[in-house]
This record gives C-alpha cells, sequence and structure tokens, in this order.
C-alpha cells in the first residue's frame, strides 16, 4: 500500500520546499486539489525539485475545462516529471459547475466523463504517434490538429488517468476505462468492500479487465485528539448534507440522519449539523485513536483493501515529522 501526501494550500513559492520534504519524510506520492488554486501549477514546481515521489491531482475538474486544454496540460507534466505524473479528474456537482465555473452540467455526468477521457488519450494517441486526430461523440467533435499546434511525442506518454467519485456508477466507468479511483474521504471499510470494490469489478468485466489493474486510492479521516474530533464531525456533516453522499450514510442505517443535515445545510444551520454526528459515525467513517495508534488503526482498516493511502491532513514540513515518517513505514510494510 502506498502513502501519499495532500499538498496544503500554499503559494507558488512554497511548494519547491514542500515537495522536497515530502520525497525525504518518505511518502510515494503528492496530490494537488482543485479548491482555492489551480492543481496543475504546483505540481510543475513539485516536478522540478523531486525525483522519486509520484504527482497527480486529486481531484482536478474535467466538467471545467476542455478535453484539448487538460491533455496539454497533462502532456507537459508527465514530460517534465519524467512519467510521474497520474492525471486525476473529477465531475464536481451541478451547482460548482454552473454557477462557479460558468459551465454547463451534462445530461449524463458519466457519459460526459467517458467522453472527456475519451478524447483526452485521442490527443496524445495522435500526438505520440502521428495519427489523425479523430474523435466523434455527444459531448466532442475533434478532427483538427495541424504541426503548428502539435507538441510531438515525448518519451512517457502512458500517462495514468485516475477518476473520483462516490456512487457505483463512476467507480463502474473507472473500472472500465481508467487507471486509478479516488473515493471520496467520506467512506467506510465497508463502503469500500462492499460498493466500491464491486463497482470497479465489474466494470472491469464489461471491458475484459482485471479488477487488479485498477488503483483504488481514498483519503482517510484521522481522529487523534479531541480538537480533531470537532473537526472531522463538522467535515462528515457537510459532506453527508449532500445528497450525492446519502447512500453512504443509508449503508449504515443513518439515511434520515442524512436527510437532516440536508435540511439544516439548506438553512445555513452549520453549527447544529456537527451533534448528529454521532461516536458510532466518526468510529465509522475514521480511524480514532491516540497519535501513537493511528499508523496501526490505519493498517488494520486498509491494508488489503485499498492500494493508495493519503490522510486528510495537508503535509506540512517540520510539522510531525516523525508521526508522517512513523505512518509511511507501517503502511510500507503493509
Amino acid at each position: 500500500m502506498r502513502f501519499d501526501a495532500s499538498l496544503p494550500s500554499s503559494a507558488l513559492q512554497q511548494v519547491p520546499e514542500l515537495a522536497q520534504a515530502v520525497e525525504r519524510i518518505g511518502f510515494d506520492g503528492l496530490w494537488t486539489a482543485e479548491t482555492q488554486h489551480d492543481p496543475f501549477l504546483p505540481l510543475a514546481l513539485a516536478a522540478e525539485h523531486t525525483r522519486r515521489v509520484q504527482l497527480g491531482t486529486a481531484v482536478a475538474i474535467g466538467f471545467a475545462r476542455s478535453p484539448a486544454t487538460l491533455a496539454y496540460t497533462a502532456w507537459d507534466l508527465a514530460e517534465a516529471s519524467q512519467g510521474r505524473f497520474i492525471l486525476g479528474l473529477g465531475t464536481q456537482v451541478r451547482a460548482h459547475i454552473e454557477r462557479r465555473f460558468g459551465m454547463a452540467w451534462p445530461a449524463s455526468p458519466v457519459a460526459k466523463l467517458r467522453e472527456l477521457v475519451g478524447a483526452v488519450r485521442a490527443f496524445w494517441s495522435a500526438w505520440q504517434h502521428g495519427e489523425r486526430l479523430q474523435f466523434r461523440g455527444e459531448y466532442f467533435k475533434l478532427s483538427l490538429m495541424t504541426p503548428f499546434f502539435n507538441p510531438g511525442p515525448i518519451s512517457h506518454p502512458q500517462i495514468p488517468i485516475y477518476l473520483s467519485g462516490v456512487n457505483p456508477g463512476l467507480a463502474r466507468l473507472a473500472g472500465e476505462i481508467a487507471d486509478g479511483y479516488h473515493a471520496h474521504p467520506l467512506h467506510s471499510a465497508r463502503h469500500l468492500r462492499e460498493v466500491v470494490r464491486p463497482a470497479l469489478a465489474e466494470g472491469a468485466a464489461r471491458a475484459g479487465r482485471s479488477a487488479g489493474e485498477i488503483a483504488l486510492s481514498t483519503t482517510a479521516f484521522v481522529v487523534s485528539s479531541p480538537s480533531e474530533a470537532d473537526l472531522v464531525r463538522f467535515q462528515i456533516a457537510f459532506y453527508a448534507s449532500t445528497p450525492s453522499y446519502r447512500p453512504v450514510m443509508a449503508l449504515h442505517g443513518w439515511g434520515d440522519v442524512a436527510d437532516e443535515l440536508g435540511r439544516l445545510s439548506r438553512r445555513k444551520a452549520w453549527e447544529q449539523m456537527t451533534p448528529l454526528i454521532s461516536d458510532a459515525m466518526l468510529d465509522e467513517f475514521a480511524v480514532v485513536a491516540e497519535p501513537a495508534g493511528v499508523p496501526a488503526g490505519l493498517r488494520r482498516r486498509y491494508a488489503g483493501l485499498v492500494d493508495r493511502l493519503t490522510l486528510y491532513l495537508p503535509f506540512s514540513p517540520g510539522v510531525q515529522d516523525d508521526f508522517w515518517q512513523q505512518v509511511a513505514s507501517e503502511l510500507r510494510s503493509a
């Protein structure tokens, strides 16, 4: 099991030091998210200042970009990192696509994401092998690639694509067409085992692939102090208030709690949401342990279940370095 770090929200000038520390501590990968900053720009700096660690987006919002812009950016990062780049794509939810990015929400998110991946790969194939660019679908029709706009072949053209999601539809799609799947932080071991893994396997079977070809990556909530418990309860409540995440709660018989969280969220009654997350929910969705017991707790929950693990704690160099090294060592042995 690989142990990865999440880049904190940082100014670009801080990225080289952060990336070098990630490699020094012993992490296997470094992920960026599309929240307060562009997810790709930090990885160009990280590629320049590291040699071993894998670099990827977890995630970049696919529906906020054209397949051409994604293809060009990933192509350059793959070459700059000497093959260490992973393109992680997510859909986001309708409100953000329409009201934050100003883009149209598709009639079928799964269908559009399928096309987006195919279109990106069509660009890569045209550039690497000199093939004619020819992709026709419902959402994208691509047929123009002149030498002036063709970056040409690179040394590491096999760029992994990870998809992300919560429910079975996107997991099946990842099993069918992707190299990996980012499972959402709001999950339980049971949800990964009973919902995510079977969906990945179903998708893989449709494509005549082995489920073992698709890497399962996820981010884990960790609670090792009372203050962390309050923060994680709020984060669980926030995610569970979104209709897309209700099935995760419903799997454990907490669908009514998710409905109430949704009502409170719509009223912006944030302070009333956290108390609804019980100790049982916290134990189900987070690894709860004393600091020294966190590595063993993570190993018990995730060994043999996921291929890549990140903690829901942005890494900062010089802060708890011993803790991070201990976790990395424990999970590597798993």
